[in-house]
């Protein structure tokens, strides 16, 4: 049951961010919830690690949102990407959060790279919702597990 939950918040948060570049506050902060519920009844002695894992997700996404912004003068990642990335923490833990950062980033290239493809270099300056590569990075490790 509790993979079903998974599954569904990050096809609609995959699906919602494609449509209009937004995480919505209800369901990344609800998903978030749900992934330290499920620690605490199925492994309680992990809890603190999930925790840590949601508190680290947000940190590091939110800290490079920051540096990217100071460094550019310009948005290149939201904080619905950061709260994701603490919805993943909480259902992986913080060891997980380094796979699904790697997973998340090659997947956003690949997104770059086929839009490169079909529409020329011009969309290389575009955004890209971020949201899609996250979800399927966090679904991808909690089906198999992180890198080892």
């Amino acid at each position: 049951m509790a993979t079903l939950l998974l599954g569904w918040a990050l096809f609609l948060l995959a699906v919602i961010d494609a449509a209009s570049f937004r995480l919505p506050d209800a369901i990344t902060l609800g998903a978030g919830v749900a992934g330290l519920a499920v620690t605490w009844i199925v492994s309680r002695d992990q809890l603190v690690a999930h925790l840590a894992g949601a508190a680290l997700g947000f940190a590091l996404l939110a800290g490079l949102a920051l540096f990217y912004r100071r460094l550019r003068g310009r948005e290149g990642l939201g904080l619905g990407d950061a709260k994701l990335a603490a919805v993943g923490g909480a259902w992986l833990g913080w060891l997980a959060l380094p796979s699904v950062i790697l997973l998340a980033a090659a997947g956003g290239l690949i997104l770059y790279g086929v839009a490169a493809v079909r529409s020329g270099t011009k969309v290389l300056s575009d955004p890209i919702p971020f949201g899609i590569p996250l979800s399927f990075a966090i679904w991808l490790i909690w089906l198999y597990g992180p890198f080892v």
